[in-house]
C-alpha cells in the first residue's frame, strides 16, 4: 500500500506555482484589480444597480486568466484526450484542487464562480458517456470550441433536492408538420444564464411523481421563445448568476435532448458525481487555508506579552480540525482513486456514499475551520480585510446546493443499511 502522490503529479503541482508567480500573479497585481479580492471584492465584483450580475471587468479579468492558462495546457487538463484534454484522473483533479485551494484568494483559484486555472467541466465528461453518435455531432464541436455554454436546470421553485418530483414537463407535439416536445415549467439556481446560450432542462416525459424514469434532459437554447428570467435571487455570496426561469410552451424540435428519452436523471448524477469529489478536495484545501494562517496568526500575536499559540484554548480547537483535514484528505483522494478504476456509470451503484461522505463532510469542515480562523483573529478575522468570511460566506453554500447534507447523509445511510448499493438486501452476493 502505497500513499505517495506520484512524481509526476508533484512536479505538475509544481509547474502550476511557476504558472501562477509568472502569469496570473502579475495579471491580479496590475490595474488594481487586487479590488476584485481584497476587502472591496464583494463591491468590485457586483453590478449592484444591475440586478445584481457580476460587473463586466470582473468577468473580463476572470476570462482572461483562463485564456492565459488555456494557452498555457492547464484550463482543459481534465477534458478527455480525445477532446483535446490531458485525461487528467479524479485523484490528480482532487490534488489539484485541494493545492489551489490551500492558497487562499486570488486569480488563480476563485471558486465564488467556479473559476480556477484548472477548470472543473464536468459537462464535457458528461456529455461523452451519454451523448449519441447524432447528439456527438451535431454538439460535440460547439462544446468544445465554447460557443455552447449550457447553464443546469435540474432543481425547481417547489422541488430541491426531491429531484424526481419535478413539475416541469415535456409533451410530444408537431407544429408545421414537424415532431416535438412542448416545454413548461420552472427551474431556480439556473447558474450562468447570464452568458449560456443553452440550458439543459430536465423534465417528466414519462411515468410518475417519485420515478427516477421518465425524465429527460432537454438542451435548450436560451434565446428560444418562451425562456423567460423572472428573477436573479441574491445570496449570502455576492455576486449573484443564479436565476429563476420560466419555460412556457417553449417548442423544441424531437431530437432537442442529450442521452435517452425518459432515462435523463444519470445525467445528473453523472455531474453530481464528479463535482462533488473536486469540490470537496476545494473545501479541504479552504480549510487547510484557514488553519494555517490561524496557527501562523496564533504564534505572532502577544497580547499580555506571550504568544496566542501558547493558550491551549488557541491551540486544540485547531488540533481537532487539522486531525479532521488529514483524515479527510486520505478518504477523498481514495474515492477519488476508486472513481478511476471503474466505469464511469458505475459510480452512482458502487462508490456514491463514499463521495458523499467526502462532500458534506468537507463542506461543514471548512465552515468550522473559517469560523475558528475568524475567533483566533479576533476583531480583523470578522472584518473584510481578511478572507475568512468570504471563504465561510462562498463554502457554506455547498452544504445546500452540492446537494444538501441531510440528503448526502441519507445516501449513506441507504448504503449502510442495504436499501441501495452492493449491501441491497435481497441482492445475491458473490460466492467468498
Amino acid at each position: 500500500m502505497d500513499f505517495s502522490l506520484p512524481v509526476e503529479l508533484i512536479n505538475y503541482l509544481a509547474e502550476l506555482d511557476r504558472f501562477i508567480d509568472a502569469e496570473i500573479r502579475p495579471l491580479q497585481a496590475q490595474d488594481d484589480n487586487e479590488r476584485f479580492f481584497d476587502h472591496r471584492r464583494e463591491h468590485s465584483r457586483t453590478d449592484w444597480d444591475n440586478d445584481g450580475l457580476p460587473r463586466p471587468e470582473w468577468e473580463r479579468l476572470l476570462a482572461e486568466a483562463r485564456r492565459r492558462a488555456d494557452r498555457a495546457g492547464h484550463l482543459r487538463f481534465a477534458w478527455p484526450k480525445e477532446y483535446g484534454g490531458k485525461g487528467g484522473s479524479n485523484l490528480w483533479m482532487a490534488v489539484i484542487r485541494e493545492h489551489l485551494a490551500a492558497k487562499g484568494l486570488g486569480l488563480h483559484n476563485d471558486l465564488q464562480n467556479e473559476h480556477s486555472i484548472v477548470g472543473n467541466n464536468p459537462f464535457v465528461v458528461m456529455f461523452r458517456e451519454f451523448a449519441t453518435a447524432e447528439q456527438n455531432a451535431r454538439d460535440g464541436e460547439k462544446l468544445l470550441r465554447g460557443e455552447m455554454i449550457t447553464a443546469f436546470g435540474l432543481t425547481e421553485p417547489n422541488h430541491g433536492s426531491d429531484a424526481t418530483f419535478m413539475e416541469t414537463r415535456a409533451e410530444r407535439r408537431e407544429r408545421d408538420g414537424r415532431s416535438g416536445w412542448l416545454l413548461n415549467g420552472e427551474k431556480m439556481w439556473t447558474t450562468g444564464m447570464h452568458v449560456a446560450t443553452h440550458v439543459m432542462v430536465f423534465a417528466r416525459t414519462s411515468g410518475a411523481d417519485g420515478d427516477a424514469r421518465g425524465i429527460t434532459c432537454f438542451v435548450v437554447p436560451a434565446n428560444a421563445p418562451g425562456v423567460k428570467i423572472e428573477e436573479w435571487l441574491w445570496t449570502f455570496n455576492m455576486p449573484t448568476d443564479h436565476p429563476r426561469v420560466s419555460f412556457t410552451d417553449v417548442w423544441l424540435p424531437e431530437q432537442s435532448y442529450w442521452g435517452e428519452v425518459d432515462r435523463g436523471l444519470g445525467l445528473g448524477q453523472s455531474f453530481v458525481h464528479q463535482n462533488r469529489i473536486r469540490q470537496a478536495a476545494s473545501s479541504l484545501g479552504a480549510a487547510a487555508f484557514c488553519v494555517e494562517e490561524s496557527v501562523k496568526y496564533a504564534r505572532e500575536r502577544r497580547p499580555f506579552g506571550k504568544p496566542l499559540a501558547d493558550n491551549q484554548a488557541i491551540q486544540w480547537p485547531l488540533v481537532e480540525l487539522a486531525t479532521q483535514i488529514e483524515m479527510l484528505r486520505l478518504l477523498i483522494r481514495k474515492t477519488a482513486w476508486e472513481m478511476d478504476r471503474m466505469d464511469h456509470k458505475q459510480i452512482e451503484r458502487t462508490l456514491s456514499d463514499k463521495v458523499s461522505m467526502c462532500n458534506y463532510w468537507a463542506n461543514r469542515l471548512v465552515c468550522e475551520a473559517a469560523d475558528r480562523a475568524m475567533q483566533v483573529h479576533g476583531g480583523i478575522g470578522y472584518s473584510r480585510h481578511k478572507p475568512f468570511e468570504h471563504i465561510y460566506r462562498h463554502h457554506r453554500r455547498y452544504r445546500i446546493t452540492e446537494g444538501a447534507e441531510e440528503i448526502q447523509i441519507r445516501k449513506v445511510a441507504a448504503f449502510l443499511f442495504g436499501y441501495t448499493g452492493p449491501k441491497k438486501i435481497g441482492r445475491e452476493q458473490p460466492a467468498a
